[in-house]
Order: structure tokens, then C-alpha cells, then sequence
């Protein structure tokens, strides 16, 4: 295991020559016309690496699974630089958005729960930031199965640090993630005052709590029956510990000042039970903090935005906004 410390050596060229560029977004394979425009620009989360390199190196790899030509939907794994693709609205509201797709913790969606979704904020006047979080099972020991809430934490605080630049207000700053993103999601609201990589800058003192969160269809209990097999064996391993998976299971981990949440399932859910959501909602009113609670018939899994259409989930994207006016975030 290299520290960062050791990546500072080969970045000192590229600082004295003036290359101050960000690693760009994950692209469509050469031939492969992209349907949307790119996101404005990205962000490193650490400048030079995060806190440790993965065991062995790690090419970053992604694959197009659409053959339509209507519309993208990019996976991306393999990623040793954690960063964040930015949307900025045309008229900013003082709202940001952090996003975290899902994959199942083998890789993260960058369309379909990511670029999708922030095209809709940033049309709101809502500054979306698209979150490629390093995946557990990738090399990551000394962070573990904390590597992407350590990601994740980063994201917010660096959000908060550049508010002036984007435009933000520090205190309406909401994290939204689908599937095991939305796992990475619950495990910030959850967890985010917990130290889970060694403090780099001035921006560590800044708080990682998401001033409100959205899970949606989320990935939330490591133990049967009601487990994600994919997710649980990506982030935990074949023999987890009841200790272990107690303490990646976000329900049982709510603090007294958790943020207010929006939770989002469809109870035909295949893949990921609605239990799951259910046990979140009932961790949160147990503590007393404010939740809203859809629950929709059909819809199955992994909907994100397009899949939405013509199921009765479809409307959801309007009562997630509704729900953030009503709690101030937006107008």
C-alpha cells in the first residue's frame, strides 16, 4: 500500500510545467455519438490522488450498454481518481445537488442515475454534481468498505468549499443516490460525522452532513432476508460479520441529527426488496426525523428517469421537487 504522500513526487512535474486540468469525465467509446452534451467540467475530489492507491493499479474502463441511438447509458469502473462532474444551471438558485448512480457497487451508471438526473436539477436552477465514487472491492483496504462514504463525505465538503464559486448557500446542500448510490447516500446521511480517511486540508473541517438526503430505492440492510447479494458481497465479502454488516447497514445507524430524507421505492422491486426502504423509514421516524415516503405499485428497478415513463412511478422527479421546495432547499 503506497500512502498519497508518494504520488506528490510524479505530480511535481506537471505542477511546475502549469497542467492544473482535472481527470475529465468517463466518454462514450470511440464511434459511439454522444446524445447529450458532456457536463460542464469536473473535479478531483483530492489533488493528488485520495489517501491511499489501490493495491494494484487501476484502469478506468467504460462501456456503453445502449444500441439505441436515442440515448446513452454509460458504466464506468475501475476508478482510481474520485471526482465530480458538474451541471451548472444557466441561472443558479443557491441549490446544489450531490448524486451518487448506482451499479451495485461493481460499477457506477453514468447516464441513466447520474447525467440524467442532473440535466433535470440544473434545468430547475439547481447545481448538480455527479459523484464517480472508488468501488470497495477494487483494491481499496485501507478505507475498505468505507472508501465510497469516504468519497462521498469529500464531495460534500468540497461543495461547501467552493460555494462562492458556484454561487451556493453552504446550508442547502442535498445528496441524492439510487440503488447502492443510494446506499452511498444513506450511509452519509447516517454517518457523516464519522472519521472514515485521515483529514488532508482545510477542507476536511467543514461539515460532510447533507443539509437533506434522497434515497431512492436504496440498498440499506447488509443481512438476510432483505440484503442485495451483489451489493453485500461488493462491500463486505463472502463471510461479513453480524458486526460488520451491522455497521454498513444505515438503519441501524441513524443519528439524532440526521438530515429530513425523501425515500423512493417500487414495491415490485425484483432486485433490491422495498423492505428495504421500509426499514429506513422506520429507523428515521424512530429518532424523529422528518421523512417522506413514496411507495409506488410498479416501477421495478433501477428506473432512474427514463425507465420511469408509463409506470406509476413516472411522476416521482415532480414530488421530489415539490419536496424540496417544501423544505426550503429550492424555490
Amino acid at each position: 500500500m503506497i500512502d498519497r504522500r508518494a504520488m506528490l513526487v510524479g505530480s511535481l512535474a506537471a505542477l511546475a510545467s502549469g497542467a492544473a486540468a482535472q481527470t475529465p469525465p468517463p466518454v462514450a467509446r470511440p464511434g459511439r455519438p454522444l446524445v447529450f452534451a458532456e457536463p460542464d467540467e469536473t473535479i478531483d475530489l483530492w489533488d493528488p490522488g485520495p489517501p491511499e492507491m489501490a493495491a494494484a493499479a487501476l484502469v478506468e474502463t467504460v462501456r456503453e450498454r445502449s444500441t439505441d441511438p436515442a440515448y446513452n447509458d454509460r458504466i464506468v469502473l475501475g476508478i482510481s481518481q474520485p471526482r465530480m462532474a458538474v451541471f451548472r444551471p444557466a441561472r443558479p438558485n443557491g441549490a446544489a445537488v450531490l448524486i451518487m448512480p448506482g451499479g451495485g457497487y461493481s460499477w457506477v451508471v453514468v447516464d441513466k442515475e447520474g447525467y440524467e438526473m442532473a440535466r433535470l436539477l440544473a434545468a430547475q436552477g439547481i447545481t448538480a454534481f455527479v459523484l464517480f465514487y472508488r468501488l470497495p472491492g477494487e483494491g481499496w483496504a485501507l478505507a475498505g468498505p468505507n472508501v465510497a462514504l469516504a468519497d462521498a463525505q469529500r464531495a460534500m465538503r468540497l461543495i461547501r468549499h467552493r460555494t462562492g464559486r458556484y454561487g451556493l448557500d453552504r446550508s442547502k446542500v442535498c445528496a441524492i443516490g439510487f440503488s447502492a448510490g443510494g446506499h452511498v447516500c444513506a450511509d452519509l446521511l447516517t454517518r457523516f460525522a464519522t472519521q472514515v480517511y485521515p483529514p488532508d486540508d482545510a477542507i476536511d473541517a467543514l461539515s460532510a452532513r447533507p443539509d437533506a438526503a434522497a434515497p431512492l430505492y436504496p440498498v440499506i440492510s447488509m443481512s438476510a432476508p432483505h440484503a442485495h447479494a451483489g451489493s453485500r458481497r461488493n462491500l463486505l465479502g463472502d463471510n461479513a460479520s453480524p458486526a460488520l454488516e451491522r455497521a454498513h447497514s444505515p438503519h441501524l445507524n441513524v443519528p439524532a441529527d440526521a438530515p429530513p430524507c425523501f425515500l423512493l421505492h417500487a414495491e415490485d422491486d425484483a432486485s433490491v426488496p422495498v423492505a428495504n426502504t421500509l426499514l429506513l423509514h422506520a429507523a428515521l421516524r424512530a429518532r424523529g426525523i422528518p421523512a417522506e415516503m413514496h411507495l409506488f405499485p410498479d416501477g421495478g428497478h433501477g428506473f432512474g428517469l427514463r425507465l420511469a415513463r408509463g409506470k406509476s412511478v413516472e411522476h416521482w422527479p415532480g414530488l421530489f421537487l415539490a419536496w424540496g421546495r417544501y423544505r426550503g432547499l429550492w424555490p
